[in-house]
């Protein structure tokens, strides 16, 4: 019997899994506030649905052997979208949903072998809102989701924004043969390749110039504006950071606009965007989402339906940003019931009662102690204290 769990899969300790389900129940808070109802995707779906008509690699999705192609969820989105657009497909728009569930993620380890990854995710969709307002109600929800979170100034959030107009717009003037090549170089900062290109002077220098273009999005707009002259994809992100840069000012949150941001995910036909903050090591990726109109004409949608976008938080990586002990600090200790050799097991039992009937988590002991020292000392084992009910009757 394997006693190691697979490759990519963690085992998660008492603390985690408490942390992780407060962090949840923050969260899930937040989006009822707002009007979203919870939905439950299947982990389950057939390849086609998890590959979003292609938007998803193939490579990304963990497989299962069975009689049809099946595989686990790399992400919620396409699930949710293809429920929204065939059972929920009657309920009027905007349709608001919000569901919380582990993902999976198929990937190659640094020794070369496959290696699945499972994260927790919270997320909502919002379906049937076709221009701006859809992304308004989104971020606004998203940076009230993160206040809820109590992240402090030294993670550093920032919102990186993003549009895949933006992208069309720097590519429209490139030879349709290179444009591949110029847009990996710009998603990846590639300085180097871009200068190696076979390109008119002019254009190389525009280029370099668009790659260099990152930072707060009315002065970015301002100089997308001087290259590009006034476009229709500007009215809108303006009228985005109009609304949000208060918010997240109040928030200790940057905002930052990036022409050349483009996700992982093949999912968007519009808004981009991610949530980073400053890890011990690294930066870290809390938040993603944006507009995904098409993969909701895939599904089945038409006219003015046909709109979906949404956002997702990485529950895990969230709780080891802000300390494994940190989401439980408040919380209140687990009552000890413990009973000395002139007492009995039925009266611990009847006074777990007790504190059960108050709403408090208490766990007794099944065995007497010597002495009240004894209890105390076992209470405080495995560096967790629990508050001691001693009983000596």
């Amino acid at each position: 019997m394997a006693l190691q769990p697979a490759a990519g899969a963690r085992d998660l300790n008492p603390r985690q899994v408490e942390n992780n389900r407060l962090l949840s129940e923050k969260l899930a808070a937040v989006y009822r506030q707002w009007g979203y109802d919870e939905v439950s995707p299947p982990r389950v779906e057939r390849l086609d649905t998890l590959q979003a008509g292609g938007a998803i690699a193939s490579g990304d999705v963990v497989r299962l052997v069975a009689d049809e192609p099946l595989g686990l969820r790399p992400e919620m989105t396409a699930s949710i979208a293809r429920a929204a657009c065939t059972r929920l497909a009657s309920r009027p728009r905007p349709l608001r949903l919000w569901a919380s569930g582990t993902v999976f993620q198929s990937r190659v380890a640094d020794e070369g072998g496959l290696c699945i990854e499972e994260n927790l995710q919270s997320g909502v969709e919002l379906f049937g809102v076709a221009d701006i307002a859809a992304e308004m109600e989104l971020l606004s929800l998203l940076l009230r989701s993160i206040e809820t979170l109590d992240l402090r100034s030294i993670h550093q959030p920032r919102l990186l924004l993003g549009h895949t107009h933006l992208m069309d717009l720097v590519l429209q003037s490139i030879e349709p043969s290179l444009r591949q090549e110029v847009r990996a170089a710009l998603i990846q900062f590639d300085r180097l390749t871009l200068e190696a290109l076979n390109l008119p002077q002019g254009e190389k220098t525009k280029l370099l110039d668009v790659l260099d273009s990152r930072g707060e999005p009315r002065l970015m707009l301002g100089k997308l504006k001087q290259i590009y002259g006034q476009q229709d994809v500007f009215e809108p992100l303006e009228r985005l950071s109009e609304q949000l840069g208060p918010l997240a000012q109040n928030l200790g949150v940057s905002l930052q606009l990036d022409p050349t941001f483009q996700p992982h995910y093949e999912l968007y036909t519009g808004l981009v965007f991610q949530l980073v903050c400053a890890g011990e090591s690294a930066p870290v990726v809390i938040a993603r989402g944006g507009r995904y109109d098409d993969l909701v004409r895939r599904c089945g949608a038409t006219g003015p339906r046909a709109a979906g976008a949404g956002f997702s938080l990485a529950i895990d990586p969230i709780r080891e940003l802000l300390h494994e002990d940190t989401a439980s600090a408040t919380q209140e200790p687990t009552i000890f019931v413990a009973y000395s050799q002139q007492s009995s097991l039925e009266a611990a039992l009847n006074r777990q009662q007790h504190w059960h009937q108050q709403g408090r988590r208490a766990l007794i002991s099944l065995e007497s102690f010597a002495d009240r020292s004894e209890a105390e000392r076992h209470a405080e084992c495995d560096g967790a204290f629990m508050q001691l009910d001693w009983l000596d009757l």
